[in-house]
């Protein structure tokens, strides 16, 4: 009779701790931003459909790179700090397999080029489209990944696309291109400052808006930015830089 009187119990505590694990992970973009305590999964740098301009490093180079610029990323996390550009009330968890198997695979060698005019040519549909190859199995809430669109040694900058995705449906909920200037000595240092300064232009202007967008969004539609945002860069010229 004992373990009678104590099976109902035990189901009801099992039931609890299922539903506050879905409840913890099953997030809407909405509340998202409304709630700092929604965990956000951190997936790294995707460079597998930049293009890369003025580049003196060579493609074996550049390949043996990627992995070093999301491991910095991910080791001096004070310096790139994720977790407090998104406002997150704990420390993002860090996830980069997925991203680094893309990398890997990528051809480097049809990344170079010389000229400027070929930067910017992914749009948001090429974001929602590319990370449905990303291995996620198992993973859900909300990820963070940047896909990088362009690096140019001319202007100095690379041009990155912001996305948070549902890990569970692979579904695009945000994208955004961001542009960040670029500094250092190496190609790990140099490019990764850029997403330094994307990380600090989330952090002091781009969440509120996206904050805002997603309040005021239907729950599961997708936060559109405005057309402008992903326009192609123009080649640089005297006395003035690119956008």
């Amino acid at each position: 009779m004992m373990h009678v009187r104590k099976q109902p119990f035990l189901l009801l505590t099992l039931f609890l701790l299922c539903s506050a694990t879905i409840t913890s992970y099953a997030q809407t973009l909405k509340e998202f931003f409304a709630n700092t305590a929604t965990p956000l999964t951190y997936l790294g740098v995707d460079f597998s459909l930049t293009k890369i301009q003025g580049e003196a490093a060579t493609p074996t180079e550049i390949s043996t790179k990627f992995e070093p610029i999301n491991s910095v990323i991910i080791t001096e996390a004070k310096k790139y700090d994720v977790t407090g550009s998104f406002k997150r009330a704990a420390a993002v968890i860090n996830y980069p397999d997925a991203v680094n198997k893309v990398n890997e695979d990528a051809n480097v060698t049809k990344m170079k080029t010389d000229n400027v005019s070929d930067l910017g040519t992914l749009t948001p549909d090429d974001i929602s489209k590319h990370v449905k190859v990303y291995n996620l199995s198992g993973k859900t809430g909300i990820g963070l990944v940047f896909i990088m669109d362009g690096m140019s040694k001319t202007n100095k900058e690379a041009a990155m696309y912001a996305t948070l995705i549902n890990l569970s449906t692979k579904k695009v909920l945000l994208t955004e291109k961001i542009t960040g200037k670029a500094q250092g000595f190496g190609f790990r240092n140099y490019w990764a400052y850029t997403v330094y300064k994307v990380l600090h232009t989330i952090s002091s202007d781009k969440y509120k808006d996206w904050a805002k967008t997603a309040a005021s969004a239907p729950e599961e539609k997708v936060a559109e930015v405005p057309k402008a945002d992903t326009a192609k860069p123009k080649a640089a010229k005297k006395g003035k830089k690119a956008v």
